[in-house]
C-alpha cells in the first residue's frame, strides 16, 4: 500500500455485530484522486481488499440493516430517513467454492450525511469509468425450458443483482419456440442495448446466437448461405443465465450452473470470445453451432428428445437409452482439414481458463481449397465436432476436455463401428476422470474445417460441410 491513508473512522456492521473499522484507499494523490482498491479493515474480523472493478454498486441506507431471511435479498432503502444515522451500503462480489460467486455487502455508518454523500458519489464516479460494464440489457426469459423455472429464477435471483448495479433491463418472456430468434432478426432495436441476456438452457442460447448473427449479416448485406462469405462480427455481447436442463455452454465457460454467479459476471463486464461453426448443405445454411455438432448417436438422441420435451430433463436419459439399445451405425466418408500452427492439442490436457495462452495464439483459418485434406472411410457410431469441452454436471470434464473456447479449431471425434459394450465404455468415461478417447475405436483430431460426405442412408443429410467461422463474444463468462 503506497501513499495509503485512513480517510474515515466509521463503523461496519458484519452479521449484526458492531466492529471498529476504517476504510483505507490506495490513492496516488499527486496524480489523481482515483480509487483503485477499497480496503475494508476490521479490528476483530480481519481485513480484505475489494477491487473497484468487483464492486456491484453502492447505495445510501439509513440505520442498521435488517437481518435478511434465507434466500431473500436484503432491502436497501432508496430514500433514507435523514433523522436516522447516515450510512451507505457497498455490494461487491464474494467468491465461494466451485467457481460460485455471491453478492456480498457491508454497511458503513458515517458521522454525518455530507460524508456519506461524498463516499457514495466518489465510488459511483469510479464505477462509471468502467466502460466495459453494461447499462441497459435486453433480456429473454424462457418459461418452458428445464424445470420451467426461468421466470422465477430471473425475478428472484437475477433482477435484484441488476437492480443493485443500476442496470436497466427490458424483459421479454418467450411464448413459443424461436420467439427470441425471430424478434432479434426483425423487431429488436439493438442499438439501444449494451447486450442481450438469455434466461434458459442451451436451446435458448442457440436462438439468441442465430438471431444476432442473422441480424448482423442481414444488416451488413452478407449472404449466410455462402460458405465463402466472411461473417461480420456481432457488436453486442450475450449473457447466459442458466435455467435449462443441462446448461452445457454456461458450465463449460463459467464453471458452474448458478444464476447469481452468471449475473455477477455480466454486471462486472466479464467477457469471453467463442468460436462459431456454420453447417451448410447444398449451398444453404442449416445452422450455427458453438458447442457440439453431433452426427450419429448424439444427433439421434437430440432429435428423439425434442419430441419428448414434456418429460423435462429426464427426456435425455430416456432418449439416450433408447438410442443406445438401437445401436445404429452409419457408413460414410469424413474429410477434414487438420489444424496447422495451432498451439494446443486435443490430448495435451491443457484446460481452457481465463487468459488462456492457447486461445490468444489461435492460427488463421486456412483456405478450403487446401490440398492437405485427410479422409477417413468406414462405418461410424458417432461423428462429433466439439468447439468447447461440452462439460456439464453429468460430464464434469466433457466430451473433449482439452477443447478451447476461441483457439480457432474444433475437435473432431470419430467413434468407429464397435460393439455395444465398447461404446458403453466410451460413454461411461464421460462421467469420470478417465481418458475419454483412449479406446481402440475412437479417433480424435483437431481440425479447422471439416466436411462430412459420402454414402449415408437416404433419410439422412449427405454432403454436410462444417466450417469454422469468426468468433463472437459472450458476456458473463
Amino acid at each position: 500500500w503506497l501513499h495509503g491513508d485512513p480517510l474515515i473512522q466509521i463503523q461496519i456492521i458484519i452479521n449484526d455485530c458492531d466492529q471498529n473499522c476504517f476504510i483505507m484507499t490506495r490513492t496516488f494523490r499527486r496524480c489523481s484522486d482515483e480509487i483503485d482498491y477499497v480496503l475494508l479493515a476490521c479490528v476483530a474480523a480481519g481485513s480484505h481488499c475489494v477491487p473497484v472493478c468487483e464492486i456491484v454498486g453502492v447505495q445510501e441506507a439509513a440505520g442498521r440493516s435488517q437481518k435478511s431471511e434465507p434466500g431473500r435479498w436484503p432491502r436497501v432503502l432508496q430514500k433514507p430517513d435523514k433523522s436516522q444515522q447516515p450510512a451507505f451500503t457497498v455490494s461487491y462480489v464474494g467468491r465461494g467454492r466451485q467457481h460460485r460467486w455471491r453478492c456480498s455487502e457491508v454497511t458503513f455508518h458515517c458521522a454525518d450525511w455530507s460524508t456519506c454523500h461524498q463516499w457514495v458519489q466518489t465510488i459511483q464516479e469510479q464505477l462509471s469509468l468502467l466502460t466495459n460494464r453494461p447499462k441497459r440489457l435486453l433480456v429473454y426469459v424462457n418459461p418452458f425450458g428445464g424445470k420451467q423455472r426461468g421466470r422465477q429464477i430471473y425475478e428472484q435471483k437475477v433482477a435484484p443483482v441488476f437492480s443493485r448495479a443500476a442496470i436497466s433491463a427490458d424483459v421479454i418472456v418467450t411464448e413459443r419456440a424461436n420467439h427470441a430468434r425471430d424478434h432479434l432478426k426483425t423487431e429488436a432495436e439493438l442499438k439501444e442495448y449494451d447486450g442481450v441476456v438469455c434466461v434458459g438452457g442451451d436451446g435458448m442460447f442457440s436462438e439468441i446466437v442465430h438471431g444476432l448473427i442473422s441480424r448482423t449479416q442481414l444488416d451488413s448485406g452478407v449472404d449466410q448461405d455462402s460458405p465463402e462469405e466472411t461473417l461480420v462480427p456481432c457488436s453486442l455481447r450475450i449473457g447466459i443465465i442458466p435455467a435449462g436442463s443441462t446448461d452445457c455452454i454456461c458450465y463449460a465457460t463459467v464453471g458452474a450452473n448458478d444464476p447469481v454467479t452468471s449475473a455477477l459476471h455480466i454486471v462486472v463486464g466479464d467477457c469471453q470470445p467463442l468460436d462459431v461453426c456454420s453447417v451448410h448443405h447444398d449451398d444453404a445454411l442449416l445452422r450455427y453451432s458453438l458447442s457440439l455438432l453431433g452426427y450419429g448417436f448424439y444427433g439421434d438422441v437430440l432429435t428423439d428428445s425434442e419430441k419428448k420435451r414434456w418429460m423435462g430433463p429426464a427426456r435425455y436419459d430416456f432418449s439416450g437409452l433408447k438410442t443406445f439399445l438401437t445401436h445404429h451405425q452409419y457408413e460414410g466418408t469424413v474429410s477434414y482439414l487438420p489444424a496447422t500452427g495451432s498451439v494446443g492439442s486435443p490430448r495435451d490436457r491443457m484446460k481452457c481458463r481465463s487468459g488462456c495462452h492457447v486461445c490468444q495464439h489461435n492460427s488463421p483459418l486456412p483456405s478450403v481449397d487446401s490440398d492437405v485434406w485427410q479422409v477417413v472411410r468406414g462405418k461410424f457410431v458417432a461423428i462429433n465436432a466439439a468447439s468447447m469441452s461440452c462439460a456439464c454436471p453429468r460430464s464434469p470434464k466433457g466430451l473433449s476436455p482439452s477443447a478451447h473456447l476461441s483457439d480457432g479449431t474444433t475437435d473432431l471425434i470419430l467413434v468407429r463401428k464397435c460393439s455395444r459394450l465398447d461404446f458403453l465404455r466410451h460413454l461411461l468415461r464421460h462421467t469420470n476422470k478417465d481418458d475419454q478417447v483412449h479406446l481402440p475405436d475412437v479417433l480424435i483430431q483437431s481440425d479447422l474445417q471439416s466436411v462430412v460426405t459420402g454414402t449415408v442412408p437416404p433419410r439422412r443429410h449427405s454432403g454436410l460441410s462444417v466450417l469454422l467461422r469468426d468468433t463472437m463474444v459472450v458476456s458473463g463468462v
